[in-house]
């Protein structure tokens, strides 16, 4: 996978470029004062440490060992909008909201956006997982700068026709079905990490940062040249849209990736074509 040099780009410009006009409105709005950029805070950390301050930067969120949840100026991200990271100086956010992630880009393994966050600095160092950051912000308020829209696609839930099973009848009562060749009808996607038939497809406004809807099913063997015909990331880095597969179908747990999809799609030779 080839790392999107240019989007962070964009993330940086898309900041200069809008948020002097949002710290103008802050100030106008009956605040304390414009907001600041996170770097001007992390330049100089000694004059803002133990006060009440606002904040703009690129809010970037990731699970896992550890866990990330800071303030930067900017992300970068893959082709395919997966491997969000900070760029530059960051600042540890303690309780940031939940409900704001909801505004902002979600593309499966992480949740960034540009956001206004006031609260409490602090600059005496270890914050956050294994005390590693130098700068944290105790969280009051939060809200996005960027609102990010999102619209979803889904399969009707109806039977197919004869020698077809729909989808939903597959998650129904997929013992029926163990171990048989079937016809059926879903969202494929793909992004080099998770291969599925889906229900449905949520994406952002433009179609980008595609997710699977519902309970996938696991799907391998899609022939490469009816992926072209479907929706494609920049360098190929995602496909989806809809199709109709004809493959084995096997149930009973333990699929694909880290074995945590309950049913298996393997598509035949030629058993693909996009609706």
């Amino acid at each position: 996978m080839i790392p999107r040099p240019w989007h962070a780009i964009v993330l940086l410009v898309v900041l200069f470029g809008v948020l002097p006009l949002l710290a103008t409105c802050g100030s106008q709005s009956g605040g304390s004062g414009a907001s600041l950029y996170v770097q001007q805070v992390t330049a100089n950390p000694g004059a803002y440490a133990g006060k009440e301050i606002t904040v703009d930067g690129a809010y970037v969120w990731r699970p896992g060992d550890p866990s990330i949840s800071v303030l930067a100026l900017g992300v970068s991200t893959l082709d395919n909008g997966l491997d969000a990271q900070p760029l530059g100086d960051t600042i540890w956010l303690e309780g940031f909201p939940a409900e704001v992630t909801e505004h902002l880009h979600r593309p499966g393994d992480a949740v960034y956006g540009f956001v206004r966050v006031r609260g409490e600095f602090s600059a005496t160092g270890g914050y956050g997982p294994g005390g590693q950051y130098q700068y944290q912000l105790n969280v009051k308020s939060a809200e996005p700068i960027e609102r990010v829209r999102r619209v979803e696609q889904r399969i009707d839930d109806r039977p197919l026709g004869e020698g077809k099973v729909s989808f939903f009848e597959l998650q129904r009562h997929p013992e029926r079905y163990n171990g048989q060749t079937v016809t059926t009808q879903g969202y494929y996607f793909w992004n080099g990490v998770i291969y599925v038939l889906a229900e449905g497809i949520s994406t952002e406004e433009d179609g980008s940062s595609p997710q699977p809807l519902g309970d996938p099913i696991w799907m391998e063997g899609f022939p490469p040249d009816q992926s072209a015909l479907l929706n494609l990331g920049p360098n190929n880095s995602y496909v989806w849209g809809a199709v109709e597969v004809t493959g084995v179908f096997q149930t009973g747990g333990g699929f694909g990736k880290d074995g945590a999809y309950q049913s298996l799609l393997v598509v035949n030779p030629n058993g693909a074509r996009p609706l």
